[in-house]
């Protein structure tokens, strides 16, 4: 931005011009509903609850709705897919762009991203044990997905499957830096799954206090077998069932030999399109996590030990002495 040749006006600073674009007011806050049409949802539950079973069935039958869906499984397990794909392992993001980098080669959608009957799936995938940080994993996955150009893919629903016990920056990922529009937790009737959502809600909450929008749309309660300690736990955090899906044997088997049962018209098929409907429109709220104590509450005091006394422990437990007196090495001067 200077003056032409022979032109005896002042060049224009590039301070100034910085100067003017400050000067000028932002646009107004948007206030009105949310316009994105991708709903991008977390969920989240602990180890073995059975969220990848839910997911592959879930975005199954989404697909089969007309819907177009991504499965991202973001455990280090890497096993997500595995129902979906029939037992087949999927290259994960982590280990291709890993191979890839070695040989000097990008990585591309179609290293990291495969298909089934309309369902679009990766694993982001985790170090090898003892060779790394799995929410480092997390988090380098998500770069590559960025590069690849996550954020402009036209999908109708983006599922993303959450290790829900491990509670470092990598695995928070979705509700710390508002990637998702809402959380869903999976849980069953027992102390540490619900133990698990309680965390998952415990996060949201802090974060919606630091000024984040992520909520929880609800939980999908597995191996229910109707003696009602999730569902309890839902209603006390203030957050609805979206399903419940039985402790049924038929879905035992089916589940352990890869068989997806959220198809139209099967058995389990009304099941999962209430799920899909419930999860499509269930709007996401702010939880009330639950304390220590209160989570106790839901089960009767011979299953969870509520009556136990806590006991001290003496030296003489410690040493098979009493206790013995030493003299302090601690400094004391005198008062002047």
């Amino acid at each position: 931005m200077t003056s032409s040749a022979g032109d005896n006006s002042q060049p224009i600073k590039f301070v100034e011009v910085l100067r003017r674009e400050a000067a000028d007011e932002p646009g107004p806050v948007h206030t009105g509903a949310v316009t994105k049409e991708t709903q991008i949802i977390a969920i989240y539950g602990k180890g073995g609850i059975g969220k990848s079973f839910t997911l592959a069935n879930l975005s199954y039958m989404m697909a089969q709705q007309g819907k177009k869906v991504l499965l991202i499984g973001c455990d280090p397990k890497s096993d997500t897919t595995s129902l979906l794909f029939g037992g087949k392992a999927c290259p994960t993001i982590i280990e291709t762009s890993s191979r890839l980098k070695l040989a000097g080669q990008a990585v591309s959608i179609g290293d990291v991203c495969f298909k089934r009957d309309g369902v679009f799936a990766m694993e982001l995938g985790g170090p090898e044990v003892g060779r790394g940080c799995g929410g480092r994993g997390i988090i380098h996955g998500f770069e590559t997905l960025e590069k690849l150009g996550f954020h402009d893919w036209g999908f109708d629903f983006v599922l993303l499957d959450f290790l829900g016990d491990v509670v470092c920056g990598g695995f928070g990922l979705p509700i710390a830096r508002d990637m998702c529009q809402k959380v869903i937790v999976v849980a069953s009737n027992d102390l540490q799954s619900l133990y698990v959502a309680n965390n998952v809600c415990s996060a949201v909450e802090y974060f919606r206090k630091l000024g984040g929008n992520v909520g929880v749309a609800g939980m999908v309660i597995n191996k229910d077998d109707g003696t009602g300690e999730a569902q309890a736990f839902a209603g006390n955090a203030g957050i609805p069932i979206l399903a419940a899906i039985p402790a049924d044997e038929d879905i035992r088997r089916k589940s352990a030999s890869y068989e997806i049962i959220g198809r139209p018209g099967g058995q389990w098929a009304p099941l999962f399109e209430e799920l899909a409907l419930n999860v499509a429109e269930a709007p996401p709220v702010r939880p009330k996590p639950q304390t220590q104590d209160q989570l106790l509450g839901l089960f009767s005091a011979d299953t969870v030990g509520r009556n136990v006394v806590l006991e001290p422990a003496t030296t003489f437990d410690m040493m098979g002495r009493h206790d013995l007196v030493k003299p302090t090495l601690e400094v004391v001067y005198d008062e002047a």
